[in-house]
């Protein structure tokens, strides 16, 4: 199994991961993490043997402050969409303030969300298991909420913290079509 330094290294191989962290350890987002796909989707690239960039969607940045306004996120928003400009980054950035999560989940998932209390409250409660990962920016500390033995050796299962089958089938689905050696385990 890859040490954490190695998953780390996957990580920062994707030149648009780094530069994203280094992005926000300059704009210094409160709890700023960058989460999800790009990270965890490194690792799988490795193992495939594609870049570390291929097949990412868009890169996820999580950050948590106690003001639920749209226009705070917004500002935020526009903040790292300038900051990617200057960069010459072309890339998809969703970034979303985890203290208003629960405002939308529900219109958008179809389930109610609960409030977070803290950044890593979200990656928490992503669908799968092995994706709960999150970066710190200014630290490079790597958070995991199940450790990394599942997204190393390719295991999807259902996270306990949110469970729910239906989307849960519908992200392995996607995964699967990119990295069909992925496997499924209750």
């Amino acid at each position: 199994m890859p040490t954490t330094a190695e998953v780390i290294a996957a990580i920062v191989a994707n030149p648009c991961n780094s530069a994203l962290l280094e992005l926000l350890a300059e704009l210094q987002l409160p709890q700023a993490m960058l989460t999800a796909g790009c990270l965890f989707q490194a690792v799988w690239n490795q193992q495939a043997g594609q870049p570390p960039d291929w097949g990412v969607k868009d890169y996820d940045i999580a950050y948590f402050d106690e003001d639920l306004s749209w226009e705070a996120e917004d500002r935020v928003i526009r903040q790292v969409e300038a900051a990617c400009a200057r960069r010459g980054l072309d890339i998809l950035v969703e970034v979303r303030n985890q203290a208003r999560v629960h405002l939308w989940y529900e219109q958008h998932f179809g389930y109610p969300g609960v409030p977070l209390q803290r950044v890593t409250d979200g990656i928490d409660r992503y669908l799968i298991s092995a994706t709960c990962l999150g970066m710190e920016a200014t630290s490079g500390h790597l958070y995991s909420t199940h450790g990394l033995d599942d997204v190393t050796a390719g295991i999807l299962r259902i996270n306990p913290c949110n469970p729910q089958p239906d989307l849960f089938q519908r992200k392995v689905a996607s995964y699967r079509q990119r990295w069909p050696w992925l496997r499924i385990v209750d």
